[in-house]
């Protein structure tokens, strides 16, 4: 029996119905959840952070890099991790490789340079060697790091995950709320501009491929104080900006960076800083694919008795529960709303909501 032009379009898409509906695409080497990052090999459970004990006294922090092709650089960290009692000057490096089901590390050598492509080349810190740099060694299997230090001094470390004390944090009473946290329920978008970017159940907005950056309808003027929660992905291969890239331009100022930027030095372009201006005071950037954490209070500029402005305006940022920029100048204040940029990564936003004070309405 012939068919008519219609009636075989709706056979076609029912049987695309019955099927489900397509997955998006994935970009190869991106993953955008813990689970895909597991499937696809043991370098997201090396890579991350460690704590532990030097013998015969003292703390050291290990931050373990991903690098792809089933390779690594370890930053070791006398005196703890980042924000957690580390003297912020020394640094030593260790270039590592997946043997079996442990990872071997070796000291960095050779030619490197800072975020150098191939793993042989890279150099999680701008001055190779760096301040500090001795020749460590270390395996680590099973979350759990053994190593030795160039005297023969014993090294042990366990992996932890750390998670910002204001993860979670409720919107006090006033504040709007423009990306409600909810676990188990997707989101509304209602307040944004860009409903092109996807919800999930697990209660976040994430940036869907090419959907374009993303702007709240409200804005908002004089001081305020803000909190938003982003999850970068797990992009091992990548390097630089690259790596997880997005940023938030709050109402008012400039744009803070969302990188994966964790075990670097901590630049201007980098996670935490504002944007080519300023750089963190320490990196707080946790392993891809944590939750982090921005609590941002911006200050418009002060009012002299003839009602201009005087000074500047400015920020005060806490990355993960540590300040990392205090009082940083911005020049005039503005009003506008919040925007967060798509950089081609599927980079995740949560729980984010603004409280209006002192001069300025919404």
């Amino acid at each position: 029996m012939r068919r008519t032009f219609a009636s075989a379009l709706i056979a076609t898409l029912a049987a695309g119905l019955a099927m489900g509906a397509a997955a998006p695409k994935k970009t190869p080497g991106v993953y955008a959840s813990v689970e895909e990052a597991k499937q696809a090999g043991p370098d997201f459970d090396i890579q991350g952070e460690y704590e532990g004990t030097v013998e015969g006294g003292g703390k050291i922090g290990v931050q373990v890099i991903a690098l792809g092709s089933k390779a690594f650089q370890a930053v070791f960290l006398p005196g703890g991790l980042p924000g957690a009692g580390w003297n912020g000057k020394e640094k030593v490096l260790c270039q590592g490789k997946l043997a079996g089901d442990e990872a071997v590390f070796a000291p960095a050598e050779g030619k490197r340079k800072y975020l150098g492509g191939p793993p042989a080349q890279f150099s999680a810190t701008v001055k190779f060697p760096p301040a500090g740099q001795k020749d460590y060694t270390a395996t680590i299997k099973d979350g759990k790091l053994t190593g030795k230090t160039d005297a023969g001094k014993a090294v042990t470390a366990k992996k932890v995950a750390r998670k910002s004390p204001t993860l979670g944090a409720k919107p006090p009473a006033g504040a709007t709320v423009l990306l409600a946290y909810k676990p188990g329920k997707a989101p509304s978008l209602d307040a944004w501009n860009n409903t092109k970017w996807q919800t999930s159940p697990a209660g976040c907005m994430e940036i869907a491929r090419r959907s374009g950056s993303n702007s709240t309808k409200e804005r908002f003027s004089g001081a305020w104080v803000m909190h938003l929660e982003f999850r970068t992905p797990f992009r091992p291969g990548a390097r630089g900006q690259g790596r997880g890239n997005s940023g938030v331009f709050p109402p008012g100022g400039r744009e803070v960076q969302v990188l994966d930027s964790f075990g670097l030095d901590g630049k201007a372009n980098e996670a935490g800083g504002i944007y080519k201006n300023y750089p963190p005071r320490v990196n707080m950037c946790l392993p891809p694919l944590s939750w982090q954490t921005y609590d941002i209070t911006y200050s418009p500029p002060e009012r002299g008795p003839d009602g201009k402005d005087k000074g500047q305006a400015s920020y005060k940022i806490v990355h993960n529960g540590v300040t990392i920029h205090e009082k940083v100048p911005l020049g005039r204040g503005r009003s506008g709303g919040l925007s967060l940029q798509d950089h081609g990564n599927p980079v995740a936003y949560r729980n984010i909501w603004i409280v209006v004070k002192g001069d300025g309405q919404k």
